[in-house]
């Protein structure tokens, strides 16, 4: 028999169910209309943080994305790398709102920024590497000197043999130095270029690879092979040497105290960019990454944090 309303109570049930679904997805997609549910109030929309640039910190940028959405679901990070002047070069164009870098902006960046934009870019330390030197644990080599990088790396060097720096390997047929580099839009690249080959090119004829990740696991497969990346990608199929600022002075491996304390020549801070200073949302992340909390995931990767002195008071944890 039908009701009042000219519909069977199957048909109403199935109405009722209709109505419960479209609520509820209106509730997910923040539409109004259908009123807080006896739950709680429907979820509103999620905030997003573009986070783009450095290859050797995209790992770690990763975990902060993963662990702060725990903290705050109704924030979504989203990280991708290509290197760090790609990062720079997409906050100056506002694609993103945070650039990673591994190397300190360039002076032309800076002004560059402010004349197309406006606005000064703001520069947050959220950690420390050190860009250590990888070789095959075949290697019998345990140091080597800036001066020996430059002259193996940059352009006219002179070493391109590891018998050239007296070196024995196991078998002659990897006595010819494979060197493994960065592209040019990475951070890595630049630092590298800047601390170990004072601002010389590089020899034409390098493998270079896209991600730091990718440097240690050719040098891991090459036994000639020698490449640089930072610390946090060590892995036990390479060995990291202990490098010295030139002959004769004491050499150190790329640790948490020779990095901190800045007595391995090739340490380096890690940044966070932003345009203008940061608020709200932007804002309230940086300040979660620069906490204790968001600095526990800088040493579980592998990194330096920064010292407790210098974190910022979070409700994060």
């Amino acid at each position: 028999m039908m009701g009042r309303t000219g519909m069977s109570g199957g048909g109403q049930r199935r109405v009722q169910a209709g109505w419960a679904f479209f609520c509820l997805t209106a509730g997910l997609l923040g539409w109004a209309g259908c009123g807080p549910s006896a739950s709680g109030p429907a979820l509103g929309p999620v905030k997003v943080i573009q986070n783009k640039g450095s290859d050797t910190m995209v790992n770690l940028a990763q975990a902060w994305a993963e662990a702060y959405r725990k903290v705050r679901p109704d924030v979504s990070v989203e990280v991708s790398g290509g290197g760090s002047g790609v990062g720079i070069a997409a906050l100056m164009r506002g694609a993103v709102d945070i650039a990673n870098s591994s190397r300190d902006l360039k002076p032309k960046e800076l002004e560059e920024a402010r004349a197309v934009t406006g606005k000064e870019v703001r520069v947050f330390v959220v950690g420390f590497d050190a860009l250590a030197v990888y070789v095959h644990p075949s290697n019998p080599l345990e140091e080597i000197t800036l001066e020996q990088l430059e002259e193996i790396y940059a352009e006219g060097g002179r070493i391109t043999r590891w018998s050239d720096l007296g070196v024995q390997m196991p078998h002659p047929r990897y006595d010819r130095i494979i060197r493994v580099s960065r592209q040019s839009s990475s951070g890595t690249y630049e630092f590298f270029r800047e601390r170990a080959l004072r601002n010389r090119d590089f020899k034409l004829g390098s493998n270079d690879m896209n991600g730091s990740k990718e440097v240690v696991e050719l040098v891991a497969a090459t036994p000639g092979a020698i490449g640089y990346s930072g610390m946090g990608y060590a892995t036990d199929r390479v060995k990291m040497l202990r490098v010295a600022r030139k002959a004769g002075e004491p050499a150190y491996a790329p640790t948490l105290e020779n990095t901190v304390t800045r007595r391995y020549p090739i340490a380096r801070s890690l940044l966070m960019c932003v345009l203008g200073e940061p608020a709200g949302e932007v804002k309230a992340y940086l300040d979660w990454i620069r906490s204790d909390a968001g600095q526990r995931l800088v040493e579980e990767n592998g990194f330096v944090p920064i010292p407790p002195s210098e974190r910022t008071t979070s409700h994060g944890n």
